[in-house]
């Protein structure tokens, strides 16, 4: 039989032997634990390595402006210059009818010389509202306008014959012309009573109603259609003292 001694010297190199080998277990276990948190780390460690996915930028659509619309230009037609004192008249008609005229002996002529003025409370001259500075090459510069417009013979000797007694004419019918104040020529009014009187011959010899008037109408006709004078200018010319116009403009 084993004494005391020696059962408890084998018990206790039993149980060292036994820690060591549970010791040498545990170790094992620790190193291959450690190597795969090492492994799993590293992995764990890659895997959080954002992936930036490439920016697309996409441009805005272009935007085509619309056509720009231009506006059709506006036709507007001047209105005439109305020299001062002379008034509107209706202008052309399709059909002209005879105008009353003034009262009889209510109208007076003045002279200078032998040449008549009319009465401007009676005639102070109107213009034809269709002729203007803008048109007159379509209208009073055109050859053979005033012919469109002339009111007929049959209207204009009846309506001479009561000028005539509005101004106490009493001489020859024949050589006295019913005669447009501001002429047609210069944009007088065909039919306006204020527009035409009875104009005496300043030719003491007259055969005709041909008159020293009627050449200044020429000039100045002559002047508006090459520019060297306006529309307005001639008519107020005439108008207000054609012996004046007469001596300024066509000596």
């Amino acid at each position: 039989m084993l004494g005391n001694s020696q059962v408890s010297r084998r018990l206790t190199v039993g149980l060292l032997t036994s820690v060591g080998l549970l010791m040498a277990a545990c170790g094992g276990s620790n190193n291959s634990v450690g190597t795969t948190t090492t492994t799993q780390g590293a992995t764990a460690h890659a895997s959080t390595v954002p992936t930036m996915a490439p920016t697309t930028t996409t441009a805005p659509p272009t935007t085509t402006a619309p056509p720009t619309t231009t506006a059709p230009p506006t036709t507007t037609t001047a209105a005439p210059v109305v020299p001062t004192g002379i008034q509107i008249g209706p202008g052309p008609l399709p059909r002209y009818t005879d105008q009353p005229q003034p009262a009889p002996g209510s109208c007076h002529y003045t002279y200078v010389g032998f040449d008549p003025l009319p009465d401007p409370n009676c005639t102070p001259g109107a213009i034809n509202p269709q002729v203007t500075q803008g048109n007159i090459g379509s209208t009073i510069c055109h050859t053979g306008y005033t012919s469109t417009i002339r009111p007929p013979s049959d209207v204009t000797q009846v309506e001479k014959i009561g000028s005539a007694a509005a101004y106490g004419y009493t001489g020859s019918l024949h050589t006295a012309e019913y005669d447009h104040l501001i002429s047609l020529e210069l944009g007088g009014d065909p039919n306006d009573p204020a527009n035409l009187w009875v104009e005496p011959n300043d030719r003491p010899n007259a055969t005709s109603t041909n008159n020293t008037k009627d050449a200044l109408e020429n000039k100045l006709k002559s002047l508006v259609c090459s520019g060297q004078i306006t529309l307005t200018v001639a008519q107020q010319a005439i108008a207000t003292n054609w012996v004046g116009a007469y001596q300024k403009y066509d000596t």
